[in-house]
């Protein structure tokens, strides 16, 4: 098992009530295209999972991290186009510095209310680990999601 690693970031707005989403609507043949995602990428070899996390997220969006929070893990067997493995780490971004821009090079950058982000068309293991990052307790999660031709075949996980 040598998976790919990466981080997935979900930044919240200073209320409270809003995540930042990426609308993968800007690359045609991507695999998340017309889907909602959080922000995130591969980790580089020279850094942390933490500081991979704040380079995505400063990437994607233009905003410096300055509060986040270990939500949980997932490994996802077979999520790559290719089939490949990966390992994710998930976070919440509680406070952070700067001004979002309007779009990325992957999409529409869009503040989504809470209450509404599960009306939104995403992967549908995310519907299934979704409810963990934003429950409340204060134990990370850590799941196992395989996949097979792009689809969800299970989902485990233990606090």
């Amino acid at each position: 098992y040598t998976p790919i690693i990466g981080t997935l970031g979900y930044v919240l707005s200073p209320d409270g009530t809003q995540v930042l989403m990426v609308h993968r609507n800007a690359r045609p043949g991507n695999e998340h295209l017309g889907k909602y995602n959080g922000l995130g990428g591969k980790l580089e070899p020279d850094e942390d999972v933490l500081a991979g996390m704040r380079r995505e997220i400063h990437e994607e969006a233009g905003i410096d991290c300055d509060a986040l929070e270990l939500r949980g893990t997932i490994s996802w067997p077979g999520f790559g186009k290719q089939g490949e493995d990966w390992l994710g780490f998930i976070f919440v971004i509680t406070a952070w510095r700067g001004e979002v821009p309007p779009r990325n090079a992957e999409g529409d950058l869009e503040w989504v209310e809470l209450d509404r982000l599960f009306d939104l068309p995403m992967w549908e293991g995310d519907r299934e680990f979704l409810p963990l990052v934003f429950d409340g307790d204060p134990r990370p999660f850590h799941g196992v999601m395989p996949y097979s031709g792009g689809r969800m075949v299970s989902w485990r996980w233990s606090r």
